[in-house]
């Protein structure tokens, strides 16, 4: 049932309370509803399906365990490659694409045609224009913010104007606000204005202690939230066919004998990549490198291999969907992703899930989940001889492989499944803010 009145409008759910099923069993005869209001949400993201990172994929897995019947969701995002539909039901999200588009366009600054560069740039102002129609037609409950980037002003606009709708913003950036402030002049001239989508959030949710202490940093008062991003546990645990392994290993031409390093993420340089490729130089030659992934900086990649002439041993698998992800992890025998910056890394997680021994750097949120010699080892940053002193480790101690994937696998699946993390999300944000 639906009111009629545009101003108030909400779905009504009919359902019997506590006290009225009570007085039923009392009395047969009689019967008393209560009504339960579906509540609406908001979100604002720069980017969302096909254009896949940790942040789409956290939205995507909440939100498909939210009960619909409870929450309805809607997203204003750029639309960007003109072959997709402005408006799509994706999941449990009604996705409203906007901004101007190009057949085929991708994320990524350095190929992004022009007019999808200018939608961007755009974007607080055409996401917040496209906000005002639809809550005009819907009335929101709660306004979700992915990111304090052009999302985050979209969002600030917004509740400028709507006061008392509640705003929570959503940090996943492993990137220190002071290092941001160095490198960007433009977010500099405009401090005062990107610290407002900090301050007037009415809560903030973090993926790792490192993003809360620099919320706090920035002169926060309010609530932190601190709830990671996860894995689909059923998905990275489950048997992969012997046939589809064999498929796979005969492909990437990995023989009896062969150590495959395995990382899977964007082809930029702050993901470290480069370290791993030059990490090969001080280790024999039966260790190869496979790289899941795409980006702009393959072809610097591929250039520093040629020039290391360890070529042969760095595989470029490209971009690999997410359902294949679990296959290549148990072909694999090690992760390495000795990032620069991370604010969790859901690659990690989904390899200690999958059942193979990890590397990372004590960066962001990194150490929240990697303890030395219990769930993983660490390696120091831009530093490929460490990283290589840590792959021999694991090649020389199968006892400590063994610990180290047990205790892993463990951790995840008690602290970082999805249903877990979606239950948190209803009980301690959507809850308390949508009332």
């Amino acid at each position: 049932m639906e009111n009629g009145d545009p101003k108030i409008r909400k779905f009504l759910i009919l359902e019997p309370d506590n006290e009225a099923r009570e007085q039923t069993a009392r009395a047969p005869e009689f019967f008393c509803i209560s009504f339960r209001v579906m509540k609406r949400v908001l979100i604002f993201a720069l980017t969302y399906h096909p254009f896949i990172g940790g942040a789409e994929i956290a939205i995507k897995e909440i939100t498909d365990r939210i009960d619909s019947a409870e929450y309805s969701f809607d997203m204003i995002t750029l639309r960007l490659d003109s072959n997709l539909p402005k408006i799509e039901k994706f999941g449990n999200v009604t996705v409203n694409r906007i901004g101007f588009s190009s057949p085929g366009a991708k994320f990524s600054d350095r190929s992004m045609p022009l007019r999808c560069k200018v939608a961007k740039i755009l974007f607080p102002l055409t996401s917040f224009l496209k906000a005002r129609s639809l809550h005009r037609q819907h009335r929101y409950d709660l306004v979700w913010a992915m990111m304090a980037n052009q999302a985050g002003f979209g969002a600030l606009f917004f509740k400028q104007m709507h006061p008392g709708i509640p705003y929570f913003l959503e940090l996943q950036d492993g990137r220190a606000f002071e290092e941001m402030k160095t490198r960007r002049p433009i977010l500099r001239a405009m401090w005062r204005a990107y610290r407002a989508i900090y301050l007037r959030a009415d809560r903030i949710k973090t993926i790792s202690n490192y993003i809360a202490s620099e919320v706090r940093a920035i002169g926060y008062q309010g609530e932190v939230e601190v709830i990671p991003n996860a894995v689909d546990i059923e998905k990275f645990t489950a048997l992969v066919p012997e046939a589809k392994l064999h498929a796979l290993a005969t492909k990437f031409a990995k023989k009896e004998g062969d150590v495959f390093l395995f990382t899977a993420s964007r082809l930029v340089l702050s993901r470290g990549v480069e370290d791993v490729i030059q990490s090969l130089e001080f280790l024999p030659a039966n260790v190869k490198l496979l790289i899941a992934g795409d980006g702009e900086d393959r072809e610097k990649l591929e250039h520093l291999a040629r020039g290391l002439n360890v070529t042969e041993r760095v595989i470029f698998a490209g971009h690999v969907g997410h359902d294949e992800l679990p296959a290549l992890l148990k072909i694999s025998d090690i992760f390495v992703r000795p990032s620069l910056i991370e604010g969790l890394g859901n690659s990690f997680l989904e390899a200690m899930a999958a059942g193979i021994p990890i590397i990372g750097t004590r960066v962001g949120g990194i150490p929240d989940f990697l303890t030395e010699g219990e769930t993983g080892l660490f390696c120091e940053v831009q530093d490929p001889q460490s990283i290589a002193r840590a792959a021999q480790r694991y090649m020389d101690d199968s006892a400590l492989v063994s610990r180290v994937v047990l205790q892993a696998k463990e951790l995840v699946i008690q602290r970082y499944d999805w249903n877990k993390i979606a239950a948190d999300m209803k009980r301690r944000i959507f809850e308390r803010l949508a009332k």
